[in-house]
């Protein structure tokens, strides 16, 4: 019997001849069939070729390519867990991933050889798929867990984030209501296939409703661009970080009226500033912002009409109708609309708990069950919601909560200014205060004084930063995320 969650096995008979997906490296195509084909033969080989048990993982450190989505989706059918891995990260920092996950088995590209790993080539693979005769049509059914993601560790050791064929089916529902996903639609599949947007929600919503996706192996501005606007390809969604959006529309080549096909583009995985947002607006594309986490999917959306977006810009948007969400204070007690407070979750998307890691996983929910999200939200009178901060960013300053975000938010749009970002340090007389470190643009002489100036005009006094740092660039994970503890050692460096 074929589990609840295998959307390809499905559209495999409604609709075998349906274009599935498509290698934009290669100019490979798979369609329903042959994609259906292809995961069963490759779930065979992970069971009987590389001695793979129920429950045990599959490693992966490769750019994006159809096989990254195959390797996964025979992981879920043979009962084992897919962990893709951060090509991003140092040879020690892999070594740690690998080590935690304990694989038997890692595939990879040119990056296995590149850092010395042990493992087997995703060309090799491909061939023993295309050579395989027995298949796996069945799988162990959505509650067992088919996938690791690994956290980006901005505040410490990544943490494996355990997520079940129920969870990601509920992801993809979430979003198809949210972004309007139908059989007609073809996603780009551009942001790492390591992080919860490359991996799920770029890939398990199209699939699900029988669309195409077709796979990146990586972010040019140019290319992404011709490719956004060439209507053979025909691409209706496309995913990015708000670092992307911008690199995109600073492109030579950025044409708004090329890129009339997009239902929108949608962003997340980092603060989106609203000047921005309304940049786009301005030039007739929908942006439509959302919130997510790798623990939950897709959260919040924002509606796709360019009237209620600018109505609401700097939202990120609504929650569909199975996540439940709930705003507390500090004592646990429901914040009303406009109260800020720690954002709780709920529902078939949320996560069931980190790899090997107990404690942190009772750690992460409330004794009733609630998910507790580590984000600072506010919701309005409508429901809309909008992030202030992460509750680990924020600091007290004078008995006062300052939350850098909306700091950061106060200085979007400044001419010169590239980006910034505010953390809290120590401080004897108020506690803490903020430290700003920008990035200026090489053509302006922006100083310390004129960003405090132009904040003085914003904020109250309690929340403007007591000093200013000029930096070459801000420390970034893959998702676009600033990696604060690194920044504090720029400020405060590491003796000895």
């Amino acid at each position: 019997m074929t589990g609840l969650a295998d959307h390809v096995a499905l559209h495999a008979k409604l609709r075998p001849d349906r274009l599935a997906a498509v290698d934009l490296a290669s100019d490979r195509r798979w369609t329903y069939a042959q994609l259906d084909r292809a995961i069963g033969a490759c779930a065979a080989l992970l069971v009987g070729r590389y001695g793979g048990a129920p429950g045990d993982r599959v490693a992966c450190l490769a750019k994006n390519r159809v096989e990254f989505i195959i390797l996964h989706l025979a992981c879920a059918r043979a009962g084992l867990i897919f962990v893709p891995l951060n090509w991003r990260l140092s040879d020690p920092e892999i070594a740690d991933l690998i080590g935690d996950a304990a694989p038997v088995v890692t595939f990879g590209d040119a990056e296995l050889e590149r850092r010395a790993l042990a493992g087997v080539g995703l060309d090799e693979l491909d061939a023993l798929i295309q050579a395989q005769r027995s298949l796996v049509e069945t799988s162990p059914g959505p509650d067992q867990p088919s996938l690791i993601l690994y956290t980006s560790g901005t505040s410490g050791r990544p943490k494996g984030v355990l997520l079940s064929e129920r969870n990601m089916t509920q992801t993809a529902i979430n979003f198809g209501l949210l972004g309007q996903v139908e059989p007609s639609s073809v996603f780009m599949a551009e942001s790492p296939m390591f992080h919860v947007i490359g991996l799920v929600s770029s890939v398990r919503p199209p699939l699900m409703f029988g669309g195409t996706v077709l796979v990146s192996d990586g972010f040019q501005p140019g290319r992404t661009l011709a490719r956004m606007s060439d209507q053979a390809l025909g691409v209706t969604h496309y995913f990015c970080v708000p670092q992307m959006a911008a690199a995109l529309r600073r492109d030579p080549g950025f044409n708004p009226r090329a890129l009339a096909g997009l239902k929108a583009i949608f962003t997340g995985g980092a603060p989106h500033p609203a000047a921005d947002i309304q940049a786009f607006l301005n030039d007739g594309i929908p942006i439509a912002d959302g919130f997510g986490m790798s623990e939950a999917g897709t959260v919040f959306g924002m509606p796709l009409s360019p009237p209620l977006i600018a109505a609401k810009v700097g939202c990120v948007g609504v929650a569909p109708p199975a996540v439940l969400a709930r705003i507390v204070d500090a004592e646990g007690r429901d914040c009303g609309p406009g109260e800020a407070g720690e954002l709780l979750l709920k529902g078939e998307n949320i996560f069931s708990g980190y790899w090997r890691r107990p404690e942190e996983t009772r750690a992460a929910f409330t004794e009733d069950g609630w998910f507790r999200s580590g984000d600072i939200a506010v919701r309005d009178e409508d429901g809309f919601y909008r992030l202030v901060d992460r509750k680990k960013d924020m600091f007290i300053s004078g008995g006062e909560n300052v939350y850098p975000a909306e700091i950061e938010n106060a200085l979007s749009g400044m001419p010169g200014l590239l980006e910034c970002a505010v953390i809290g340090v120590a401080d004897a007389q108020w506690g803490e205060v903020g430290v700003c470190c920008f990035v200026a643009d090489p053509d302006h002489s922006l100083t310390g004084e004129q960003i405090h100036a132009r904040l003085s005009e914003r904020l109250a006094r309690y929340k403007l930063p007591k000093s200013y740092l000029a930096v070459d660039r801000l420390p970034r994970t893959g998702t676009g995320k600033v990696v604060k503890s690194r920044l504090r050692d720029i400020i405060d460096p590491p003796k000895g």
